[in-house]
């Protein structure tokens, strides 16, 4: 699909861009690239982890009122902080694994 570096660059920081959405279309449309494909598939996880914590501690903490937006509003700065730096890291060429996600990752690609 990909024919040169910087191209590969940009689709592999471009799978972060709607999170898992964009992780999940750049996986069905690229087969080959590893790189592309590591990249999408940590995009997937990390931001459907992100999704998932945010909901169930929304969800149990919601009697509280306060302290759920709290966790949300810390929940969404660390998913534009991953969101950022995953983007940027992938921008310059760099296979940047985020703990977990990142082995999890790199496993299911392996496959």
């Amino acid at each position: 699909m990909v024919t040169n570096q910087s191209n590969r660059n940009l689709v592999a920081a471009l799978s972060y861009l709607l999170g898992f959405v964009t992780g999940i279309v750049i996986l069905l449309v690229e087969k080959d690239d590893k790189f592309i494909r590591f990249h999408a598939m940590q995009s997937t996880v990390v931001s459907g982890a992100l999704f998932i914590l945010s909901f169930v501690l929304g969800f149990i903490l919601a009697p509280i009122g306060i302290l759920a937006t709290l966790v949300n509003i810390i929940i969404s700065i660390a998913g534009i902080i991953v969101w950022i730096v995953s983007m940027v890291k992938a921008y310059q060429g760099q296979l940047y694994k985020w703990p977990i996600a990142g082995d999890f990752s790199e496993k299911q690609i392996s496959r």
